[in-house]
């Protein structure tokens, strides 16, 4: 009975599946980045991540099909750099991912300005969203670290390229609009996409949640009305 409780929350509310995944994600990732798994368990939940979206993808306007062709060379990319050690194919795996992300992000977007009600499902996405514009936001990083190395700084050990959790840190402080932190951009090009997430995480704020705010306070007024 828990597993068909399981399934069904599953079905219901895959936005919050996908919103949990990526959260245990950022809580479990520090405690293994210093092991020599650690690339291996990172590569392993990114594609956890992608079948993920993957589903998620397919409960919102986003074109299945699309969403897949990008997944399949990123998980494969993945793969060869788990078992085989190709970092060199570091950058082209992150830039995957981070169109993967941006797509799914758009296609919870397109969902939730679907219609004129504030579903749970919908409160959901809205979270997943934030949380998927970051991690892409995040994976460009480290395609722009990769392509021009020391784009990114810090207070401790400033020279040494940044770490994933730091550049997910990084990425979540600008979308929410809460400051760079200890981690700067340095490199012009660093700087422009830095730029472009905190206007990215601006304009959600006040556009897509908002919307959902709003909406939900009208339901809420029409059931206290109706009562």
């Amino acid at each position: 009975m828990r597993v068909l409780r399981v399934l069904v929350l599953t079905r219901r509310h895959p936005s919050a599946i996908l919103l949990l995944v990526q959260l245990l994600g950022l809580l479990l990732y520090p405690l293994i980045e210093s092991s020599r798994a650690a690339p291996l368990a990172l590569s392993a939940f990114g594609i956890v991540v992608l079948v993920f979206t993957t589903r998620m993808v397919r409960s919102t306007p986003g074109l299945t099909w699309l969403s897949v062709t990008i997944a399949l060379p990123a998980i494969a990319l993945l793969l060869l750099q788990a078992f085989w050690g190709m970092d060199q194919l570091l950058p082209w795996s992150a830039a995957l991912e981070a169109l993967f992300y941006f797509y799914a992000a758009a296609s919870l977007i397109a969902y939730m300005m679907s219609d004129w009600h504030a579903t749970t499902d919908e409160l959901f996405a809205a979270g997943a969203t934030f949380t998927l514009l970051a991690w892409g936001f995040a994976h460009l990083f480290v395609v722009v670290q990769a392509l021009y190395p020391g784009s990114f700084s810090a207070a401790v050990d400033p020279q040494s390229p940044r770490t994933w959790t730091e550049l997910m840190f990084l990425s979540f402080a600008l979308l929410s609009s809460t400051g760079i932190g200890d981690v700067i951009p340095v490199k012009p090009l660093a700087r422009a996409v830095t730029t472009v997430e905190m206007f990215v995480g601006v304009m959600y704020l006040a556009a897509v949640v908002s919307r959902l705010i709003g909406l939900t306070l009208i339901r809420r007024r029409e059931l206290s009305d109706l009562d």
